[in-house]
């Protein structure tokens, strides 16, 4: 299933997508739901921990919306918001080859571990805000990002996957200008709280897609547009640690808890790729379109995920 968080009149509600529908989960929740939880339908990460009995919520308020013709929206006239306002968004960079072959050499044993703040989320359709006073060097990073359904600590990478609750994708928006700087002999330090958040910087949607949906997150198409170009092509087949791997690397510094969202990495083609004052170096694929330069208001980045859907966001200036 494809659960949402749109607004509605000011207010942010839980649906689900059927079809090509939205169905407001507390409009469509069947007479006689108990109290407890007709509260867990009000807000996404408390829905997510209510497991199973959660999503048998869900699915009796998709049978009734079906049979009563109640709380059902056109999907194209509803306006999407991020599908959830994450718990903590930890991320993963440098991994896919290509996009560690696109810039300045560094070597790791252990997945690169950086944090976003959740005040940078923004939904599909929401402006990216592009300030020079923070960066004159904006960049896309199409993610799959994982979120998390049932808590643990110190997960084995073979039960990883049963902590998942589903799916989503992440723009990893960047200040690259904040994020590296080289040194005089060609090395390079890397900032990743500078780089990495600012207000806008999360783009996530448009839904969260549930793991029984995707039964494999290392078989997704990922692809990336800028203004039309194909900037951006890949697979999730081609990561360097697999999802279950991550959430067993993160689990070992904090208990993964619901709402937890774990940003995977991006793949090359990105604009930095192509940007030799910040050690950028790797030629594009013939299959994508290099980049000209870093995002300018006016852009629209849209990033898609196979089964996952497509988020869009437009380039504004501060």
């Amino acid at each position: 299933m494809k659960l949402v968080r749109y607004d509605r009149n000011g207010a942010l509600r839980l649906g689900v997508i059927d079809g090509q529908d939205v169905v407001d989960l507390l409009d469509a929740c069947p007479v006689g739901t108990k109290p407890a939880e007709l509260a867990g339908l009000s807000d996404m990460t408390r829905l997510i921990a209510m497991g199973e009995t959660g999503a048998r919520i869900v699915n009796a308020a998709i049978s009734n919306s079906r049979a009563a013709k109640t709380g059902r929206m056109a999907a194209d006239k509803v306006r999407l918001a991020a599908p959830i306002m994450p718990v903590l968004l930890l991320c993963s960079g440098e991994n896919y080859w290509d996009h560690r072959d696109e810039k300045p050499l560094v070597t790791r044993k252990d997945p690169e571990f950086f944090t976003k703040t959740a005040l940078g989320v923004i939904g599909p359709g929401d402006d990216i805000i592009r300030d020079e006073r923070v960066t004159k060097k904006l960049d896309y990073e199409t993610e799959l990002a994982i979120v998390i359904g049932k808590p643990g600590r110190h997960i084995p990478a073979e039960r990883a996957l049963e902590h998942v609750f589903g799916y989503t994708i992440l723009n990893d928006v960047t200040a690259r200008d904040r994020q590296v700087t080289l040194r005089p002999d060609g090395s390079s330090v890397y900032n990743l709280g500078p780089g990495k958040n600012f207000d806008t910087c999360a783009p996530m949607g448009p839904a969260i897609v549930t793991a029984d949906d995707i039964p494999d997150p290392q078989n997704l198409q990922l692809k990336t547009w800028v203004n039309d170009e194909l900037r951006q092509s890949n697979s999730t087949a081609k990561m360097i640690w697999t999802c279950a791997q991550l959430i067993a690397f993160f689990s070992t510094f904090v208990t993964l808890r619901p709402g937890v969202v774990i940003a995977t990495g991006t793949p090359g083609g990105t604009a930095w790729g192509t940007d030799p004052e910040l050690g950028g170096k790797k030629p594009m694929r013939k299959d994508t379109v290099a980049p000209k330069g870093y995002m300018q208001p006016g852009d629209v980045v849209t990033c898609e995920i196979e089964g996952l859907g497509r988020l869009t966001n437009r380039i504004a200036a501060a």
